[in-house]
């Protein structure tokens, strides 16, 4: 079945369950499905808790999403009907698509909000498994304080079906104290400017060349066969100057472009020497790997920034911006198209990305989504939330470096990190924006990953396999 005959699929069983209501002349609200368990209320609304679905916590910040969910309920506190609820979804990226595509298609699960990664939108909306905001909430001046390449996220069709919630762009992290021991200067260390070609410099002045393991290696990052390999990808891509898909999600690559961006991802590892376990690595290996002496670069999202304050030395590490261009990532709100009780949802999903929502994400470790947030007098975080984040024991920090957040590497160097954060997101390119982007990464991973692995990769044999495929692949095929 096609999407648009799944589409409209669900929009004929919805349009029967409404019909049948009307027959049976139920003076209740008609909420979709048999297996409802939420009753009218006095005035028309269903009986809460709204369920809001969404991934692990990966920043280990005490779960900022919970608590800025019990801060919703707190402010509700006498509406047992606007309380919330959040479920966390176990596994990873693509297995929590699959438990969300079939809860929502079944009807299994009653959630009134998902918390989608940015490249499902397209599928859910086509699917017709997200309602699209009402005109009124669209376009609107809040939705101006959103970073531009962010809020673009959101839109399918020229219309938008979420807010955006937490984002996350590709940093480069690096060993000062690696450096500087080999006697690069700290002018010559990464900067706003760098490059990769400096990179590979630096490397080959370092004189690393791995073979196991347990060496030293120039740069680490995550190539196993997973979603990071196709943002690694993308990337390599991106700075070769190919682009797989148009802004309507059509294919727009060839074998000659998909080689030259194939030959971008081959530089990368062997002239930047990467580090031998990369081809297992996923973000947490990968970061092991640093912080424990395998790698002097990382590529990795701003949450590593936290998580090191935890494994290393203030004075061992340092951030800046990606070399070339950085792939976007993140997750939007969305509401549920069955959910019965929309109009609350909406109201809590407006809550969860507000000014202060936002600050309290960047202050835990995640990478916020309005501009507001980076700039030099941002809301702060709600106190309630802020202080349920902060270590138990700690003092308030000063309101320019966020309260909640650690010590780390001192006031000067949060600020400076926000700022090159703030930076980077606006700099930051997406992934193929399709219905069909399951299938896509699949695919992609699948061919680049048996070409990482060979012992003497083909390009051009490589490129003309993938062409074929992706057309397949973007035609719905």
């Amino acid at each position: 079945m096609t999407y648009a005959d799944r589409r409209h699929a669900h929009r004929r069983t919805r349009a029967a369950v409404a019909l049948g209501c009307l027959l049976a002349l139920v003076s209740a609200a008609c909420t979709g499905g048999a297996d409802d368990s939420g009753t009218s209320g006095a005035k028309g609304t269903v009986e809460g808790p709204i369920v809001v679905a969404s991934g692990l916590d990966v920043t280990g910040s005490g779960s900022v999403r919970q608590q800025l969910i019990e801060e919703w309920n707190r402010r509700h506190a006498g509406s047992k009907d606007r309380q919330a609820k959040l479920v966390e979804l176990p596994g990873a990226a693509d297995q929590q698509r699959s438990q969300l595509l079939g809860a929502l298609q079944s009807g299994s699960a009653r959630y009134d909000v998902v918390n989608l990664d940015i490249t499902w939108i397209p599928e859910f909306a086509e699917a017709g498994l997200i309602s699209p905001l009402p005109a009124e909430e669209s376009g609107t001046a809040d939705d101006a304080d959103f970073i531009r390449q962010v809020h673009a996220t959101t839109l399918w069709k020229e219309r938008s079906y979420a807010r955006p919630f937490n984002t996350d762009v590709g940093l480069l992290y690096y060993r000062p104290d690696l450096l500087t021991g080999a006697d690069i200067d700290p002018d010559k260390q990464p900067n706003a400017n760098w490059t990769w070609d400096q990179l590979y410099s630096t490397v080959r002045t370092l004189g690393l060349n791995p073979v196991r393991r347990d060496e030293r290696a120039g740069w680490t990052t995550q190539l196993k066969q997973y979603e990071g390999l196709t943002v690694n990808t993308v990337e390599a891509f991106a700075d070769a100057g190919v682009h797989l898909t148009d802004g309507e999600g059509r294919y727009s690559s060839s074998p000659g472009k998909l080689k030259k961006g194939l030959d971008s991802l081959l530089d990368r590892v062997g002239r930047g020497r990467v580090q031998p376990a990369a081809l297992g690595s996923d973000e947490t290996a990968s970061l092991a790997d640093f912080a424990e002496g395998r790698a002097v670069f990382l590529r990795h999202w701003p949450y590593a920034y936290g998580a090191l304050e935890n494994l290393m030395e203030a004075k061992q590490y340092a951030v800046n911006r990606l070399p070339g261009k950085a792939v976007l990532g993140g997750q939007n709100l969305a509401v549920t198209a069955d959910s019965p009780r929309a109009e609350d949802a909406r109201a809590l999903v407006t809550f969860l990305t507000s000014r202060e929502s936002e600050r309290c994400l960047l202050d835990a470790g995640f990478a916020a989504t309005r501009t507001s947030v980076y700039g030099s007098v941002p809301k702060p975080c709600w106190p309630r939330v802020a202080a349920a984040l902060r270590p138990a024991g700690d003092a308030p920090k000063a309101e320019a470096t966020g309260e909640g957040t650690r010590e780390g590497q001192g006031t000067e160097a949060r600020r400076a990190y926000i700022r090159l954060l703030g930076a980077a997101l606006t700099e930051a390119v997406q992934r193929p924006r399709t219905p069909y982007y399951g299938a896509f990464t699949q695919v992609l991973q699948s061919h680049v990953h048996a070409l990482l692995a060979a012992e003497r990769p083909d390009t051009a044999a490589a490129a003309d396999h993938l062409d074929h495929a992706l057309r397949d692949v973007f035609a719905g095929r």
